[in-house]
């Protein structure tokens, strides 16, 4: 629901987000899945408003702000959001499996993948080098979905949308790269999700958050 909060309800949780950010796409979509409407404040990662500075110094997206909390860092607003509504069991999976891979997206993986995205921020890298480690994380992923819809089980799970985003993000480097390699489970799964009505929610554009504007629901 996209539409400016009713004058007089109680205040909503306020979502400070960067529409791109694989981080940011993450916490939208656990919010969503959940259920939980929130103020959405795009935010201009150039000129981060203040608010969000005060709320969290460390000034990246997402940060949450509940009425007893702050949270700002993604897995913790997934894992919150998911605590309080869980449709489809995305927390049922092997809480072990689960962090084990979410660890290796998010290091080794998420380390490459800046590295062979943006080349001229990394100059001592060596992008090939790069492209190689992000094969090995892919093609590990190809292996877990062969047969399967989930990563860490039979169905996607928090594993799951907690990586995809990044996936997501890999895919864009070179389309046809993905297009042409043998990893056709993970094509499915990357296709399955950019096809979602989930996915298509939680991707609307809006216009940068100014300090005394109107919030928008989300």
């Amino acid at each position: 629901m996209n539409r400016s909060q009713a004058a007089g309800a109680a205040p909503l949780p306020v979502l400070y987000s960067f529409r791109r950010c694989p981080y940011a796409i993450r916490a939208r979509l656990a919010l969503r899945q959940a259920g939980i409407a929130c103020e959405l404040r795009e935010v201009v990662l150039r000129n981060k408003p203040a608010a969000m500075l005060e709320l969290s110094p460390k000034g990246t997206v997402p940060v949450l702000a509940l009425p007893a909390a702050v949270l700002d860092e993604s897995l913790d607003i997934m894992r919150w959001a998911l605590t309080q509504r869980d449709p489809d069991g995305w927390l049922a999976a092997d809480p072990g499996a689960t962090e084990q891979l979410i660890a290796a997206n998010d290091g080794a993986f998420k380390r490459a993948l800046d590295r062979y995205k943006y080349p001229d921020r990394y100059p001592d890298a060596d992008r090939a080098v790069a492209l190689a480690e992000c094969e090995r994380f892919v093609a590990d992923l190809d292996r877990r979905l062969t047969g399967r819809a989930g990563l860490v089980a039979p169905q996607p799970s928090l594993a799951d949308f907690a990586l995809l985003p990044f996936v997501r993000q890999f895919a864009l480097v070179d389309r046809e790269w993905l297009r042409a390699s043998p990893y056709a489970a993970l094509r499915g799964w990357l296709n399955a999700f950019l096809d979602s009505p989930l996915f298509a929610a939680i991707m609307h554009k809006y216009e940068p958050w100014q300090p005394g504007a109107a919030g928008v629901v989300f």
